[in-house]
């Protein structure tokens, strides 16, 4: 009975492991079933799709750049004579002239000779005074300054034409993505330059 009893006992150890083996290869399977459809899932989750860039145009904007441009220049001013209608040459020249006529005759004449002799003496003056009389001239140095526009062009972004599963679209990107793009749904999420 005794042999009984230990064959029994071989016999329920050797089932049980064969059991435990089978059971853990079934698990392992099932890990690995698993792992292979949590690997595919993410595969297509990160399954990367690109888009052939058919086109790139570069945008462009003009910007003004405003700056003073400032030179220095000299000027002429010109200042008319105080005395413009040389009074004081026609006084001076009216009262020698009357006293050199009141010298020259007697009676009627001599009254005669100092009229004409200021009148002479006045006109003498004025014309002596004139061509002496010179306007004041003076040359100063004036800063000029003017705004000159320099104009320069610089890219903004871009317009990229793609496409992906035989459709064409348009989208502005602010780099030129090379010759690819990556796409989600058909439609550019992530640039990636080639």
């Amino acid at each position: 009975m005794n042999r009984l009893i230990v064959n029994a006992l071989q016999v329920g150890i050797a089932a049980s492991l064969a059991m435990g083996i089978s059971a853990c290869n079934r698990d392992a399977s099932a890990d690995a079933g698993l792992a292979n459809a949590e690997s595919s899932a993410t595969a297509a989750d990160n399954g990367v799709k690109y888009a052939r860039v058919v086109s790139v145009d570069p945008v462009r904007k003009t910007v003004n750049n405003p700056h003073q441009v400032c030179h220095d220049e000299a000027v002429t001013h010109s200042e008319p004579p105080k005395d413009q209608h040389q009074i004081a040459g026609t006084a001076i020249g009216a009262v020698a002239g009357g006293l050199l006529g009141h010298q020259v005759g007697g009676g009627k004449g001599k009254t005669l000779a100092t009229v004409a002799g200021a009148v002479a003496g006045g006109y003498a003056g004025k014309k002596i005074q004139e061509k002496r009389q010179q306007p004041t001239v003076t040359t100063t140095t004036e800063r000029k300054c003017e705004t000159v526009n320099d104009s320069s062009t610089k890219v903004v972004g871009y317009n990229v034409r793609y496409e992906y599963n035989g459709v064409t679209r348009t989208v502005r990107m602010d780099h030129d993505p090379g010759d690819r793009v990556q796409v989600q749904e058909g439609v550019v999420a992530v640039s990636d330059a080639h």
